[in-house]
């Protein structure tokens, strides 16, 4: 072939050659825009290539290439204008939070410090506030007076005695009682040297002190008249419902009468044996186990003792108490009724509920079956009885109290057939309460009863009904009275209608 002879031409070529030539320049720039844009190549497509080695037309491939490279640098494009507004953001966040924290004025050095508050503000037992804040003390305080009470009420609690307590009270102050208080510590009482009574019932008491100036104790052959009191002086002292866990200062009052220490945190009984004034003592709701001989023996004189809710286990250490009337040793665990040998002659209450005490415990030789002379009153509610046998010797019974036990039939009462004296008797929550004619076979059993539970006999009962047996003509008396009273209040009622429609 010659340079004359025309050339070979390619279909579509010469017709597209300004299109081609266009299309290779505007590649080029997009791939030009796309290196700027992003450090990644794009890489031709494999195909594309080989059709284009080959020879083969590349119109189309180019144009599909084209395409591709487009959306390749629109992706790209999107992607740097995405990371572009991230940067921008994350630049102005740090710019704000370095504006905020330039805004954030610095710590005080006493930020440590509690912010002062009002008086609402602090709580009830962490204000002062002493007698005379809550009551008017006349200066000079007037020396006729001779009690003193103070009842704590809502926002007039006292939390301080005060150490000068006997400058705002009379000289001859006999009686002190401050009682539902906020009280933490005893103080101001040893300079009173005529008191008599002390009750600090119910306050936060922790510890027994002041009773007895510290240094007027143990002094031997050169003791004052003064020296211990006030606690010489003491025949009163309650101090129930605290948190005392020491009653071993209270041996200074020798001349204590009655005793109240109960609702406490008291473990063992201590400080008391030498007190041989004390009549009555009341050690109940604390954390007794045992009954401490050596403490209780010395009280010659003691009339009344309750140790009830505690956790005694025996009743003991009373052997020598042949003045005791009242004892008191229920919601604890016992399980017998023992040694009250020394009480025969005297005891005339005796309270034992709640506690797990069978016939047999009930039996126990130096317990119930002991010929008491003088005991009016058991309540052994909340045990663990089948019968009322351990019953049947105590003659001088006036209240019976055996409520919640497991007496089931009649034949397990009719043991208190005998007690001629018994005027009351408790027997509901057991098993034999619940028959139909509980009430009329209980008078059968004793016909003197004039209670049983909580309804008298022949009377009103809870529900207004009458109640009780007897015979006929009884009821029928009895029928004609509440007939009576009944005219009589409507003829009253009556008469007072017609008074206010006049007036």
């Amino acid at each position: 072939m010659t340079e004359n002879d025309p050339q070979p031409q390619i279909a579509g070529v010469d017709e597209n050659d300004s299109a081609h030539d266009n299309a290779a320049a505007t590649a080029d720039a997009i791939a030009a825009d796309a290196d700027e844009a992003a450090s990644d190549e794009v890489v031709e497509p494999e195909e594309t290539q080989q059709q284009n080695d080959s020879g083969a037309p590349f119109m189309i491939d180019t144009a599909e290439s084209l395409q591709s490279n487009d959306d390749a640098a629109e992706d790209k494009n999107e992607a740097a204008t995405d990371n572009t507004n991230a940067t921008k953001a994350e630049e102005g966040e740090q710019q704000k939070q370095k504006v905020i924290k330039k805004v954030v004025p610095p710590l005080p050095l006493d930020w440590t410090k509690m912010a002062e508050c009002n008086e609402e503000d602090i709580a009830p037992a962490d204000a002062i506030r002493y007698p005379w804040d809550v009551m008017e003390f006349p200066l000079p305080p007037d020396q006729s007076e001779t009690h003193l009470t103070i009842v704590g009420t809502a926002g007039q609690k006292i939390t301080r005695m005060g150490s000068n307590l006997d400058e705002y009270v009379s000289d001859n102050l006999t009686h002190l009682v401050l009682r539902s208080h906020l009280i933490r510590t005893m103080e101001g009482v040893s300079k009173l040297k005529h008191l008599e009574l002390l009750e600090l019932y119910d306050n936060m008491i922790d510890e027994i002190n002041d009773l007895c100036p510290g240094e007027l104790v143990d002094k031997g052959e050169e003791e004052e008249e003064d020296d211990g009191l006030p606690a010489k002086n003491l025949r009163v002292l309650d101090i129930s419902y605290n948190v005392i866990r020491d009653m071993n200062p209270i041996s200074q009052c020798l001349n204590l009468q009655e005793l109240y220490i109960a609702q406490n945190k008291i473990k063992s009984i201590r400080g008391i044996g030498q007190l041989t004034q004390l009549r009555k003592v009341d050690l109940g709701a604390n954390r007794i186990r045992v009954m401490e001989e050596e403490e209780l023996s010395g009280l010659i004189n003691l009339e009344e003792l309750w140790l009830g809710k505690n956790k005694i286990e025996h009743i003991g250490g009373i052997s020598k108490l042949t003045k005791l009337r009242r004892l008191d040793v229920q919601s604890n665990r016992l399980t017998s009724i023992e040694n009250l040998e020394g009480q025969v002659d005297t005891l005339e209450e005796l309270y034992l509920a709640h506690n797990g005490i069978d016939v047999e415990g009930a039996k126990c030789p130096t317990g119930l079956a002991l010929p008491f002379k003088q005991l009016n009153t058991i309540d052994m509610s909340r045990n663990r009885l089948t019968d009322t046998s351990p019953f049947a010797h105590l003659t001088s019974l006036n209240e019976l109290w055996i409520s919640g036990n497991d007496i089931k039939t009649f034949d397990d009462v009719e043991y208190i057939r005998s007690l001629v004296e018994l005027d009351g008797v408790y027997l509901e929550y057991n098993p034999v309460a619940s028959d139909f004619e509980y009430r009329k076979k209980l008078v059968e059993i004793v016909p003197n009863l004039t209670q049983i539970d909580a309804t008298m006999v022949g009377g009103i009962g809870q529900h207004g009904y009458l109640t009780g047996g007897g015979s006929g003509d009884n009821l029928l008396e009895r029928m004609r009275q509440m007939q009576d009273q009944v005219i009589q209040k409507a003829a009253a009622e009556t008469e007072a209608s017609g008074s206010k429609e006049e007036e």
